[in-house]
């Protein structure tokens, strides 16, 4: 009966430690796992978090997809950017909708943005010109590059 009780308190402990979330990003001292530039810019970072509960956050969305195309989407179990006009907010990777305009600048050059929702991007395209993407449609820019 001991060896039972152990057996699950160990799987439980082990079940626990495993929660798929998000770290909260460092802001000036986290680096990004692509590039290893400090994540600095509060409109730009993203974070993939594993089905075992791994953080990996980036400075950048542009290196978060490079670092997807090595590694793959077979063990994510968050994908995570943060909203351009909520610095700071991380929001789902696969429902934002993303904008690419030569007046915003991002920290790797892609000038790559993200928002919560389609409408909050377009009124930022209207006012910096530029291009509306979905998810697929980012990952498939991105794919060959």
């Amino acid at each position: 009966m001991k060896k039972c009780i152990s057996f699950l308190s160990i799987l439980l402990l082990v079940l626990a430690s495993c929660k798929v979330e998000p770290e909260p990003i460092a802001y000036g001292s986290d680096v990004c796992h692509y590039c290893s530039m400090t994540i600095v810019d509060r409109q730009h970072a993203a974070q993939y978090v594993t089905e075992k509960g791994r953080a990996y956050k980036f400075d950048a969305i542009e290196c978060m997809l490079n670092d997807l195309k090595n590694t793959g989407y077979d063990e994510i179990g968050l994908l995570l950017v943060n909203d351009f006009s909520h610095p700071g907010e991380l929001i789902d990777a696969t429902q934002a909708t993303y904008l690419i305009s030569a007046n915003i600048s991002s920290p790797m050059g892609e000038n790559l943005s993200a928002f919560s929702s389609e409408k909050a991007a377009a009124m930022v395209q209207s006012e910096q010109s530029g291009e509306l993407f979905t998810w697929l449609e980012l990952k498939e820019r991105f794919k060959d590059q």
